[in-house]
């Protein structure tokens, strides 16, 4: 079957990635899949141009509102995955939940990543109730066996032996919502007092305006880099050498970062929000914090208790290993588009 698959596919972010794995388990089925960003369409018309030329007969959105409302009314059947924005940010909004909600309507299955999402959605709105799915995000790691971790610590300024340091890494594109910030004068101060630990700030410049913001603050902030974002495998490899992840945002659907940090035996300290609370659980697969304090402190414990750090980072391992199986997400998506091929035929 020849599916159009939209997403937001801004380079090095957890949406192209995550498409770009999507793409993969559908090609794996025998089916064509003209993979396109969603802002790369102003209207539906265009859309419609794009379905007759390329003879697309299925679709396939992530996110309602900036795929999904593109697909209505084309007469072909498609389904939808909720991103994290769907649900805490434009279900916010009048207009666009009411937009989503029509595009749930026509929609022949949508996907959600948590029990805890799926519930949410179903709040807002309850017509879409029995057509939404739970599967969570299928992680696989593939660092980059060549990657010279002492290149990349020279590159990021940070010019001490490289046995002695503990590296906090964030991982994030530049935008407020991920609230890259959050964490940086905590940590600075952290860093005066014990110089041999350093947080590094790795991801794509997304919103130019904060962008900036975020630049200005790091240049004054003392044991802070910001890294300009690196392809998947050398990503890994840097997650595989740090001491810990850590993760910031405001609001989460599910971080893969988070999950890929678990699978590769890093251990995570996230921000205690809702969409890291679902994989993150406290003292066992990693440690929450609701406040930059409680990062350090949680932080300080981390560094100086192995068995802590050891305990986490088995248990992180085996979730990611039960919960969010790569084969079990390709089983459940090459399903969910049979769905889609039956609606054709029909």
């Amino acid at each position: 079957m020849r599916l159009l698959f939209l997403a937001v596919l801004r380079p090095h972010t957890g949406n192209a990635v995550t498409a770009g794995r999507l793409r993969d388990h559908l090609e794996a089925a025998g089916h064509m899949c003209v993979l396109r960003d969603a802002f790369d369409f102003e209207s539906p018309s265009e859309i419609a141009n794009l379905i007759v030329g390329e003879n697309l007969e299925a679709a396939l959105a992530l996110h309602l509102y900036r795929g999904g409302r593109l697909l209505q009314g084309h007469g072909i059947p498609f389904g939808v995955i909720f991103g994290g924005t769907d649900l805490n940010e434009d279900a916010n909004h009048k207009e666009k939940k009411e937009v989503m909600g029509k595009v749930l309507e026509e929609a022949r299955f949508a996907v959600a990543f948590t029990e805890a999402m799926k519930d949410t959605a179903e709040v807002q709105w309850p017509h879409a109730t029995g057509k939404i799915f739970v599967q969570s995000q299928g992680i696989a790691t593939i660092p980059n066996a060549d990657f010279n971790w002492n290149t990349f610590l020279q590159q990021s300024e940070i010019d001490q032996s490289a046995d002695d340091l503990h590296i906090f890494l964030v991982i994030c594109g530049l935008r407020p919502v991920k609230d890259p910030l959050y964490l940086v004068d905590a940590f600075s101060e952290w860093h005066q007092e014990t110089p041999n630990v350093y947080m590094v700030i790795v991801g794509p410049e997304v919103d130019p305006v904060f962008t900036r913001e975020v630049k200005d603050r790091v240049r004054r902030a003392s044991g802070v880099r910001l890294i300009r974002e690196m392809c998947q495998e050398d990503l890994h490899a840097v997650v595989k050498s740090c001491f810990a992840l850590v993760n910031s945002s405001v609001s989460e659907g599910m971080s893969a970062a988070i999950l890929e940090a678990m699978d590769l035996e890093v251990p995570v300290l996230a921000r205690n929000i809702p969409g890291n609370s679902a994989v993150v659980e406290h003292g066992v697969t990693g440690l929450l914090f609701s406040n930059p304090q409680e990062f350090i402190q949680l932080a300080k414990r981390l560094v100086s208790d192995p068995a802590l750090e050891k305990e986490i980072v088995t248990n992180g391992r085996e979730y990611v290993r039960t919960h969010h199986s790569w084969q079990v997400e390709r089983d459940t998506y090459q399903r969910l588009i049979g769905k889609l091929e039956a609606c054709s035929e029909d």
